[in-house]
């Protein structure tokens, strides 16, 4: 094929700026979607994806494209991709693999957090950018606006800035005539050795893994032999194709620049690595790609079974589900209250949310998470420096020199007039306001360092409260300071249940102490004996609750008599309570796990 007609760009926007709209406006204008079968959101193929209206997972489509006003036929390789900040890693993964990217502000809402942020990842791989004002058919549209903020705060011209409306359809001609007029063909040589880079991968029952790749140098072809150069393993490829009209369509070869996928009867997940190079093993390339930075995750938690006889099939689950999502991590660990699971870690609190139904839904598993923790490091008395990412891993008080925590760059972009609310705000969350930047009339940006751990619960979801749904936020992770560190434990009759215990700053221990026993009194229910909850901080109990037993009418069967007969039956009573309370397991339903981690 002629590499001059082929364009390779994404999609990439803040949430809900209308991607996925604008992706299924071209699948229709492109004809790679039948009228008759057409809906929303065409590429969000998971049903957790249509239920929330945001997408997950970047999905790629290859398109035949007719301009009228070139007079040419164009092949365009389109990857719609995330906007949530849980998600930014999915969107620097699908930008890897493309020359440009469609940059969407919403016509209504204007910049957002998210748009900076994910401005700044296309510009870092070198792509040429196409600023696209979408929804201007909105009454609340305010175009004049919108255009003097991504000329000051993005840097582009006005005549460079396309107006368009995915829901009706109008710009999508002139975002494709000036996606194959600016974004650059893709560079690399037919002749050179084979290089490749693996950007993605699904499990697939029927196929086994498939494995997604973009040909940077030389072609590669069905029947032949492949090397993972970093992995250092040889597959023969069973199948080699491109993903068109939303199905698999298999080809005779893909060359440089062309974007595909192949299949080679893996069957096991962990054999592909994100990222690495794919080479001909007789005539391999010198050097193998840059692949991508290894992502740190900022959250993490322990997922465990509800029925132990499932850790197996969770085990296969989470591997099948790492291979479509890189930046979920996983690894065996123990608990006293759940037996064997897994410690995980994840880029935000809606990632672990979205991991959690994905596991249950997709592979049919009752599952418990504990409490969520950000990565603490500690520095001993002995001088070594150690990562704790769970409770059960922080030393003895008396073996800690230092404790510090991560703290995250917050950029958000809110209204003027609630800017004195969510900077006093950001000061309870213990946020140290950095600056302020006023983007027209109406729009402020605004910067703090804040602790990770103050933002990655309910953070986002108070800023859109108080700014009335227009704020908006991104964070990265930028430094580590010294904090004051507890472990808060929670004793259900002298016992610690693992479960609930959670590593937090000191003046904030004793109102989540009060605010954690009190719900679980409400969710924990009666038993045959006196439950009695505690939360305390070494030996320091700073909050008590009692759950009264269960009542039993020991001397229902005396009608009358002495009431020396009596005393002794409930003495009686009163024994066996006892003993039960000390040898009695409680038992804690499943909701009480999933309740303690909104508070």
């Amino acid at each position: 094929m002629d590499k001059s007609l082929l364009r390779n760009f994404s999609i990439i926007a803040h949430i809900d700026h209308g991607k996925s709209t604008l992706a299924d406006r071209i699948l229709e204008v492109t004809g790679a979607v039948d009228l008759r079968h057409k809906g929303d959101q065409l590429l969000d193929d998971m049903e957790l994806e249509k239920e929330r209206g945001i997408t997950i997972k970047a999905s790629m489509v290859r398109l035949n494209y007719f301009s009228k006003k070139f007079n040419q036929e164009y092949i365009l390789n389109l990857i719609d991709t995330p906007g949530h900040v849980d998600f930014t890693y999915e969107v620097s993964k699908s930008l890897a693999a493309c020359e440009g990217a469609i940059l969407i502000i919403d016509a209504g809402q204007g910049i957002e957090a998210q748009t900076v942020g994910n401005y700044y990842l296309a510009l870092e791989n070198n792509l040429q950018v196409i600023p696209v004002i979408n929804k201007v058919d909105l009454i609340s549209a305010d175009i004049p606006k919108v255009k003097s903020q991504v000329e000051t705060v993005l840097g582009f011209k006005e005549e460079e800035i396309i107006l368009a409306s995915a829901k009706e359809g109008s710009g999508v001609i002139e975002i494709l005539d000036r996606i194959v007029e600016t974004i650059p063909a893709p560079a690399g040589e037919a002749e050179n050795p084979l290089k490749a880079l693996i950007f993605d991968c699904r499990f697939d029952p029927f196929k086994g893994v498939v494995v997604f790749i973009k040909v940077i140098d030389g072609q590669i072809f069905p029947k032949t032999q492949l090397k993972m150069f970093n992995a250092g393993k040889i597959y023969k490829i069973e199948e080699l194709g491109v993903f068109k009209n939303l199905k698999y369509s298999t080809v005779d070869s893909l060359t440089c620049g062309e974007v595909g996928y192949f299949t080679a009867n893996l069957r096991d997940p962990r054999e592909v690595v994100i990222g690495d190079t794919i080479t001909d093993p007789k005539n391999p390339c010198s050097q193998a790609l840059p692949g991508y930075r290894k992502v740190k995750p900022l959250v993490f938690c322990g997922i465990y079974p509800v029925n132990p006889a499932d850790f197996p099939e969770l085990r296969d689950a989470m591997d099948k589900l790492k291979l479509s999502d890189a930046s979920f991590v996983f690894e065996p660990e123990n608990s006293q209250s759940f037996g064997t699971g897994f410690r995980c870690g994840f880029l935000g609190l809606l990632h672990m949310e979205i991991v959690q139904e994905r596991l249950e839904r997709e592979y049919n598993l009752n599952l418990i998470l504990t409490v969520p923790n950000v990565v603490y490091r500690i520095k001993t008395k002995s001088g070594e420096l150690i990562e704790v990412d769970t409770p059960a891993k922080l030393c003895a008080p008396q073996d800690i020199e230092e404790a510090l925590e991560p703290y995250a760059s917050l950029l958000m972009i809110v209204p003027v007039d609630s800017i004195e609310a969510v900077c006093d705000f950001s000061k309870v969350r213990r946020g140290i306001f950095i600056s302020n930047e006023y983007l027209g009339e109406d729009r402020v940006k605004v910067v703090f360092s804040i602790p990770l751990s103050e933002i990655i619960v309910d953070f986002y979801d108070r800023i859109k409260s108080i700014t009335r749904g227009y704020g908006s936020m991104d964070y990265e992770v930028k430094e580590y300071l010294p904090t004051k560190l507890v472990k808060l434990d929670i004793l259900l009759n002298g016992q610690v249940c693992d479960a609930f215990s959670s590593l937090m700053f000191k003046e904030k221990a004793t109102l989540r102490a009060h605010l954690l026993v009190s719900k679980l009194k409400d969710l924990i229910p009666r038993q045959l004996f006196e439950v009695t909850i505690q939360a305390a901080v070494g030996s320091q109990v700073l909050a008590s609750e009692k759950i009264r037993s269960v009542g039993k009418h020991a001397t229902s069967k005396c009608s009358g008599g002495d009431i020396t007969r009596k005393r002794k039956l409930w003495e009686t009573q009163k024994k066996g309570k006892k003993r039960l309370k000390q040898f009695g397991k409680v038992e804690i339903p499943q909701e009480a796990f999933l309740e303690v981690l909104k508070i």
